[in-house]
C-alpha cells in the first residue's frame, strides 16, 4: 500500500501519526484518502484550486513532483512525502 509521510507541522489532523497507509491509485487519490481518514489534512497541502500550496513540496520516491503530476499512478511500494517549508524571521 502506498504510504504518505506527514511532516511534523501537519500532524494535527493525523493525531500525531507521521505515516498513513493508503490504497489510492494516484498521488491525488492517496492524499484524498488521508483527508478522508483525517479531516483537515488536505487543505494544508492543496490550495482551493487543487494546486500544491507554494510552501509545500511533494515527493514520490524522493523525486519532487508538481501539481501536473497529482494524477500520476502510484504502486503499492511507493512513498509520497509531504514537505512543509518552515518560515522564520
Amino acid at each position: 500500500m502506498p504510504i504518505v509521510v506527514i511532516p511534523t507541522s501537519y500532524r494535527g489532523p493525523t493525531h500525531g501519526k507521521g505515516e498513513v497507509e493508503t490504497s489510492g491509485a494516484t498521488v491525488l487519490a492517496c492524499l484524498e484518502e488521508v483527508e478522508q481518514k483525517n479531516p483537515g489534512f488536505l487543505p494544508l497541502v492543496l490550495d482551493e484550486g487543487g494546486g500544491i500550496h507554494r510552501y509545500v513540496k511533494l515527493f514520490v520516491n524522493d523525486e519532487q513532483i508538481d501539481a501536473g503530476s497529482l494524477g500520476a499512478r502510484v504502486a503499492d511500494a511507493d512513498c509520497i512525502e509531504v514537505w512543509a517549508a518552515i518560515a522564520g524571521g
